[in-house]
């Protein structure tokens, strides 16, 4: 595959920061704060930086004295000894010029790496301190790709704007100088005028093509977010037969990119072997005055050697100058975009100042809570309900009825448009969402987990937590046994999302994991629609021993998991339709006994269709068994 070169591909990642804003961002994380040690290097490495250039520049005169000391003038002995010393010069020159260039990298590697691996710890930081709603708008392959590329750009920006472009413009001007002095000014116009041609050429062609990069790196990531995308969707990819239509679409992108990369590669042929003409006239225009000026007998041979020698010494950096520019336009553009994401407004914020949410029995109250996830969509329209401490609250209703934004809010992943949620007293929104987010606890419908071992898995409730303390949670979550029937016990991988666990078992791990991080206030989010009903009653069991002692919310579908809740709300259009017990509320023959009486036929003619198959299932070998025993037996033979 090819370097990649390009902005980054999205409108969502364009840069909005010039290239200069981004050096004047980047340069702060090379000079830390309250670092001496980081600081001492950037000196040292600067130091090295310079003594390189200063003998890497008088390596070609050690050389040219050393060619003129070779034409006999007054005799052997000069001959011998004045040859080896400058010799010996020129080559103790050049072991200085190149240990003090590893000097350099060896020292400022260690600032460089920690000014990368702060930037993308910042950034990974401040992105988990976004929104959801920030989050539901993005794609995941897309902000790992960015994030990917922005902390490789920082490694080319430095590596070639620190350690190339600036050592070698310095070297260029300590040249042009030198030559100036030592003969014409003509000879430092000539070197000057074909850098500038050199670098004029390089930026206008280089920006010219910077397009073709663009619409490279776009279908690249394009590529990328379709193929995790894909891969992440594994199950339903096979469960509609997709495979085809998920390659098609893939191909598609790498074929875009294929067209893209091809002209970016030809438009950099073009650009090198413009580069090459340029340096190619320019050497010969100073090597023809250069020649002239032996003849005139102005210059020796040993002048020409060195302005050769100067001139093919420049030329390695002249040639990773255009690469380097390249590389740093590239690298600009990547960080400015990993910049851009660092920049990114967080909607849900704490106050300045905001103390801890203060311990407290667990009452939770909503007043008058109105939420829309966009102007023109309300779904909450002025919800109030209290739990006491340790009391359960059911939340039911249909689809849409604003039933998991009510868990959204109170976890402060949104804030809510109108009102207020208080726990124990305190507004929500006036504590820090730390210590709001470690007083609840919830067990989601859909449980994702991450591709690890059950232990880290259970373990992630609370972080640092004993061996003992993790078993005591598999064990009240009823998923200990199970565990300890498994081959590699807690040590069992559960795979990408762990899709190598049935629904139960993941709920049950799910339930394990908020137990060991013991929480005031328990959130059930439909926590069994999606499970069968015998696992839906083990883990009913469970989860009532759970939500003893707990102010418990429980958002259902099913209200048969419900009917045991101390008050029950039924939420209709985002406002509470109905309210109270669930014998109050089937008295009261309302939207609530309506969908109970829905739910329970429905029930019923599940539970007769399994009874008649069951008894199909039974009768279906006794009829072949009295088969087998009406007919004919055969005569023995």
């Amino acid at each position: 595959m090819p370097v990649r070169r390009a902005a980054p591909p999205t409108s969502d990642f364009v840069p909005e920061r010039s290239h200069w804003q981004t050096l004047l961002n980047l340069l702060p994380w090379l000079w830390p704060a309250n670092e001496p040690g980081l600081r001492a290097r950037v000196v040292i490495a600067i130091a090295c930086l310079v003594a390189s250039k200063a003998a890497n520049v008088l390596v070609p005169i050690a050389y040219a004295r050393a060619v003129d000391a070779l034409a006999p003038k007054e005799g052997a002995a000069a001959l011998l000894a004045v040859p080896v010393a400058l010799v010996i010069g020129y080559g103790l020159l050049r072991v200085a010029s190149s240990a003090f260039g590893e000097l350099r990298n060896a020292v400022f590697a260690k600032v460089q790496a920690r000014a990368a691996r702060r930037i993308a710890l910042s950034v990974f930081a401040h992105l988990h301190a976004l929104s959801m709603r920030y989050h539901m708008d993005r794609q995941t392959g897309g902000l790992s790709r960015v994030m990917e590329r922005g902390t490789r750009g920082i490694t080319f920006v430095l590596n070639f704007l620190l350690f190339n472009i600036i050592p070698t413009i310095l070297e260029i001007l300590l040249v042009a100088a030198i030559l100036w002095g030592m003969f014409d000014i003509s000879f430092a116009a000539v070197t000057l005028a074909t850098i500038g041609l050199y670098v004029t050429f390089t930026l206008l062609f280089t920006n010219w093509r910077l397009r073709f990069r663009r619409e490279m790196n776009q279908t690249d990531q394009d590529a990328n977010t379709k193929a995790v995308d894909s891969l992440l969707n594994y199950e339903t990819v096979k469960y509609f037969g997709n495979e085809v239509h998920e390659t098609r679409r893939y191909d598609e992108s790498l074929t875009r990119y294929e067209r893209a990369y091809v002209r970016s590669e030809t438009t950099l042929n073009m650009l090198n072997s413009g580069q090459a003409a340029i340096i190619a006239i320019g050497l010969t225009l100073v090597m023809l005055l250069a020649a002239q000026g032996v003849v005139a007998g102005t210059m020796t041979v040993g002048d020409f050697v060195l302005v050769n020698t100067y001139l093919i010494q420049l030329y390695m950096p002249l040639n990773i100058l255009g690469f380097a520019y390249r590389e740093i336009k590239q690298g600009l553009t990547d960080t400015e975009a990993m910049f851009t994401l660092l920049s990114e407004t967080q909607e849900v914020a704490d106050r300045p100042g905001a103390p801890a949410l203060t311990a407290g029995p667990g009452e939770l109250v909503f007043e008058d809570v109105r939420f829309a996830y966009r102007p023109d969509r309300q779904i909450l329209k002025g919800v109030s309900f209290r739990v006491p401490p340790g009391r359960t609250l059911a939340i039911v209703g249909p689809t849409g009825a604003g039933k998991s934004t009510i868990s959204r809010l109170l976890f402060r992943f949104y804030d809510v448009t109108g009102g207020r949620i208080l726990v124990d007293g305190q507004p929500i929104d006036g504590v820090t969402q730390q210590s709001l987010r470690a007083a609840i606890g919830v067990v989601p419908q859909d449980t994702v987990l991450f591709n690890d071992t059950i232990r880290y898995n259970i373990a992630y409730g609370r972080p640092g937590a004993s061996e003992e303390e993790v078993i005591r949670a598999a064990k009240l979550a009823q998923v200990h046994d199970f565990v300890s029937r498994l081959p590699d016990g807690y040590r069992t991988m559960v795979g990408e999302r762990g899709l190598k666990l049935s629904g139960g078992e993941k709920q049950r791990v799910a339930i394990a994991r908020t137990i060991l991080k013991d929480p005031r206030i328990l959130i059930l989010d439909e926590a069994t629609s999606a499970l069968d009903t015998r696992t839906e009653q083990e883990i009913q069991a469970a989860l009532r021993e759970v939500s003893a002692d707990r102010t418990t919310l429980v958002i259902a579908h099913r209200l048969s998991t419900v009917v045991e809740a101390d008050e029950i709300i039924v939420l209709q259009d985002g406002r509470i339709a109905e309210r109270g017990t669930h014998a109050a509320l089937i008295a009261a023959d309302g939207l609530y006994a309506e969908m109970w009486r829905r739910q329970s036929e429905a029930v019923a003619m599940a539970e007769a269709a399994a009874a008649a198959q069951a008894a199909a299932d039974l009768d279906q070998p006794r009829a072949g068994r009295a088969a087998e025993v009406a007919a004919p037996q055969a005569p023995a033979r």
